[in-house]
């Protein structure tokens, strides 16, 4: 595995952004769900609007897994009021580690979590939340072995289809 680089995303990025978005959601999510809900998902949670007024946001921060130049992940850090729940100051949340699927395996999901704690040192925050769909055992073990445990649930909706989320924390 050549050298993988974490980098912060920009304005300027936007549009590679959209890519790695899009195409790491369908890659995990596509499976489990109808491919009207996936569509209108990605429609709707990675217009450029969107992506623009969260990169353009103090309390968000968003990072790229690079590789030879290619993009092959993405983090996304969420502090304060930004946060989707919970909206605690002493927490940072992990809204999204994604990665694309030639690259698992290799640690580049292990890269982005390690950048997020260094940031949520920085930050000071007392511990990081997350939320993970039920129906990704891959994520969930990712995150225990990484010593975060269940505390609570929420719903996550995709399209018209409600799904649970497992909300996971660790304390620093």
């Amino acid at each position: 595995m050549s050298n993988i680089e974490i980098t912060r995303v920009w304005t300027d990025d936007i549009k590679q952004l959209q890519i790695i978005g899009k195409q790491t959601f369908l890659e995990t999510f596509s499976e489990g769900n109808s491919e009207e809900n996936m569509k209108k998902y990605l429609e709707e949670g990675f217009a450029e609007e969107k992506l623009l007024s969260e990169l353009q946001n103090p309390n968000a921060e968003f990072y790229f897994a690079t590789s030879e130049g290619d993009v092959i992940g993405y983090l996304k850090l969420n502090f304060g009021d930004s946060q989707t729940e919970l909206k605690d100051n002493s927490a940072l949340e992990i809204e999204r580690i994604y990665v694309l699927k030639d690259f698992h395996g290799k640690s580049v999901g292990q890269l982005l979590y390690k950048k997020a704690l260094e940031i949520a040192q920085m930050k000071k925050v007392s511990y990081v939340w997350l939320g993970v769909w039920e129906e990704n055992p891959r994520a969930i073990s990712f995150y225990k072995k990484n010593g975060f445990v269940e505390f609570d649930k929420h719903i996550f909706k995709l399209g018209d289809d409600e799904q649970t989320d497992i909300m996971m924390k660790l304390i620093l």
